[in-house]
């Protein structure tokens, strides 16, 4: 660990001062009745809130607000900002992430046109002017962008516009996350989505958590961890880092048992394997079932195809082999295989440490091939479930907002729109970037996020945005995109309500498929010229399409735009009437409890996963000689503990020991092994550039691994891409520190 003070365990006291100090600060008041509305969480997909009451999750549950939901709370409830008066464009772009977003609430339009040294306030109806010509480009020419922060409905008629003016250009943050998962999944049970609902994960008495540093992203997901570790059951962590909270995590939730007792123990067991070697690890376990006869060949015989295939491929893959690749030892993999193989219902959890490797789909199969081989798929307590992050994320891709639409919403669109849709391929979010860099984008439109500093290789995001004529920004609050993404000629900056804040009922889905119905509310701003999403998406299809053969203004009652969800989206046919009766429910055709799959067959199709070569370059792939000092090492890049996505909301990391975000975390016989010292400042290189004065800190992740804050590393790295999803492998950067 660091030589620094670092907690023994997570959550805690911290937690507790944080509530204190936002829930009885001058806003305290505010914060307080938005986390009681009765909206979803702004945070993570992990689901709470709708017309249950703000703290209560699916299940009925109460006290399930964390203190990322204080976090994004406060944050939108800061005074207005008028930014465009107070500083040029140079000195935005001298601010970091955490002062971008201080600067407070977005409450009128802004733009930056091309040779201007600072934004000015512009009017609405000149935001419409320009967009009604951005939007007549050739559709080829014309992309969004969007995040989870938006709801439903303005998800759905993102996707029906761009359609509408024949453009399947619909990129999505999740492009950049878990797009491993959706195709994985897909392929495999022919949903998504995750299969396991709230209530069934209860009855798990296992849970494989992979590549999740839950305590600071999902930490209402604790709490299911603490039960069922009280009910006998187990929790096997695979992470490169040992994140303490998923050692011992003391819940404010349970004050008594968990807080006062030091902490519950979360992992029964560890393991730490090399970064990107996710698939050799599980065809270790695999192999490990197998030879402890742990499988169920019943299941595998009824329930899937290729399942010959995969065994073959586990049993004759050697030992010395898979134990080279991952860096676990046999009797770890033997002693997880044991663990899963007799347990009752397991549930194998993930987030991006899979997914944002070059083998993300890969990974994916592995993971739900050992789900399968055990018969842990399609009961109750067991199954695949990806955690998501953004709180609708999910939602938009239920709604259509991706490159690769269903055949059945198709279909839908196409007799809605009575012709038939466009059939050239769309740009996901990397292919985005790379067609903007060569010119063949005029219009973006985005819808929430921060595409800049989300992306690999900042440098050449910068660039490829500055070949964009017309980019508009749909936003609450400032980000640095909003500074270093401008385009070519107009830069605009659309201020929009948060969701407890829109004039009207919206909807959104967590990550275990449950649809949330969020009351409306008013905005603290006074003065502000705030718009809806769906207002605003509304009046830029409407002055670009007619009203013909939809009529936009219509879709201004949300009322309406659920009705055409409920006939558009298999399984929201129940958000039709959820005005009427108010009932929230999960989406239908994805919670698997019996084994019988979305597949044609109704079988879930195996696939044999190759091992991954992992081999490092040498000092030359940087532009160094061989005889320069210094160490080659694997990065991952994580958010800190104070974070959601690019937003940063307190500078450092607590409970990792990094004071700031110019830090390294490295193991300390790495740092021994290049003659470093913890605290010494070095440069870390990449294949895209560098960061000079980078401080070491020594903790506990893996020899031969480091870690280093997203968004501010991607300056150094372009980054490998998963050819099948398209999502970029964040978690295994070969650097040089020296």
């Amino acid at each position: 660990m660091s030589t620094d003070k670092t907690p023994d365990v997570g959550g805690g006291i911290p937690v507790i001062k944080y509530w204190a100090e936002k829930t009885i600060s001058a806003n305290g008041v505010q914060v307080w009745q938005k986390l009681l509305h009765k909206s979803a969480c702004l945070s993570c997909a992990w689901g709470t809130g709708g017309q249950k009451g703000g703290f209560v999750n699916e299940d009925g549950e109460v006290l399930q607000r964390c203190a990322k939901s204080v976090e994004a709370i406060a944050s939108e409830l800061q005074a207005a900002t008028c930014f465009e008066q107070q500083y040029t464009l140079a000195q935005l772009q001298a601010l970091n992430s955490q002062s971008a977003n201080n600067l407070g609430r977005l409450s009128h339009p802004v733009i930056l046109r091309a040779g201007s040294s600072r934004y000015e306030r512009i009017s609405w109806d000149e935001v419409y002017q320009i967009a009604k010509t951005a939007l007549k480009k050739p559709p080829e020419k014309i992309a969004s962008y969007s995040s989870g922060r938006s709801s439903n409905e303005a998800a759905f008629l993102l996707q029906l516009m761009m359609r509408s003016l024949d453009s399947n250009n619909l990129a999505d943050c999740s492009d950049l996350c878990h797009a491993a998962s959706t195709v994985g999944l897909k392929q495999m049970f022919g949903s998504g989505t995750s299969m396991v609902s709230l209530e069934s994960l209860k009855q798990a008495d296992c849970v494989v958590l992979i590549g999740s540093n839950a305590p600071a992203n999902h930490p209402r997901l604790m709490n299911e961890l603490i039960k069922l570790r009280e009910r006998g059951g187990k929790v096997i962590v695979v992470n490169p880092t040992v994140e303490v909270g998923l050692v011992r995590f003391a819940s404010p939730a349970y004050p008594i048992k968990s807080m006062l007792a030091g902490g519950s123990e979360i992992s029964s067991l560890y393991l730490q394997p090399i970064p990107g070697s996710d698939v050799a690890l599980f065809v270790g376990i695999q192999k490990a079932l197998i030879e402890q006869n742990l499988i169920k060949p019943d299941f595998l015989r009824s329930h899937t195809e290729n399942w010959e295939a995969i065994l073959q491929h586990a049993q004759t893959t050697p030992w010395e082999v898979i134990t080279a690749t991952c860096g676990i030892s046999q009797d770890e993999i033997h002693a997880a295989a044991q663990i899963i193989g007799t347990s009752t219902g397991v549930v194998f959890a993930w987030a991006m440490g899979v997914t944002q490797q070059a083998n993300g789909v890969d990974n994916i199969h592995s993971i739900a091939n050992t789900a399968l081989l055990t018969g842990n798929a399609g009961k109750p307590g067991a199954g695949t479930m990806p955690i998501r992050g953004h709180s609708n994320v999910q939602g938009f891709g239920s709604m259509g907002v991706t490159i690769n639409l269903k055949k059945e919403i198709q279909q839908a669109l196409e007799k809605l729109l009575q012709r038939p849709l466009s059939r050239t391929p769309g740009y996901d979010t990397r292919a985005l970037i790379t067609a903007a860099d060569q010119g063949e984008v005029d219009t973006l439109i985005c819808l929430g996020g921060n595409l800049y500093a989300a992306n690999p290789d900042l440098n050449q995001a910068k660039r490829a945005l500055g070949q964009i004529e017309t980019i508009f920004y749909v936003a609450t609050k400032p980000n640095l995109g909003h500074f270093h993404g401008l385009a070519k000629q107009n830069t605009i900056i659309l201020p929009v309500f948060t969701r407890f804040e829109n004039p009207h009922k919206t909807t959104t889905e967590s990550g275990n498929n449950f649809v949330r119905l969020n009351d409306g509310g008013k905005t603290h701003l006074q003065d502000a010229e705030l718009i809806s999403e769906v207002e605003l998406i509304v009046e830029f299809a409407h002055r670009v399409l007619g009203d013909s053969p939809i009529n936009w203004r219509k879709l201004l009652d949300t009322r309406y735009v659920r009705e055409l969800i409920g006939q558009t989206i298999p399984g929201y046919e129940k958000i039709a009437n959820i005005d009427n009766i108010g009932e929230e429910f999960t989406i239908s055709g994805r919670i698997f409890v019996e084994p019988k799959f979305a597949t044609p067959t109704g079988k879930a199709k195996m696939f044999v996963t190759d091992l991954p070569n992992l081999n490092l370059p040498n000092k030359t792939y940087f532009g160094v000689s061989e005889d320069t000092r210094g160490i080659i090492l694997i990065l991952g890049t994580a958010r800190s503990y104070s974070q959601h996505n690019t937003v940063v909301y307190k500078d450092g990391d607590y409970y990792r020991g990094m004071p700031h975000r110019h830090c390294i975390l490295m193991n300390h016989q790495d740092v021994k092994q290049a003659g470093f010292q913890e605290h010494q400042r070095v440069t870390v290189q990449g294949d895209a550039g560098k960061l000079e004065n980078v401080e070491i800190i020594c903790g506990d992740i893996r020899a031969g691994a480091a870690m280093m804050f997203y968004p501010e590393v991607n300056v150094i790295f372009h980054a490998n891409i998963d050819l099948h999803s398209g999502t970029p492998a964040y978690k295994r950067v070969p650097v040089f520190v020296y």
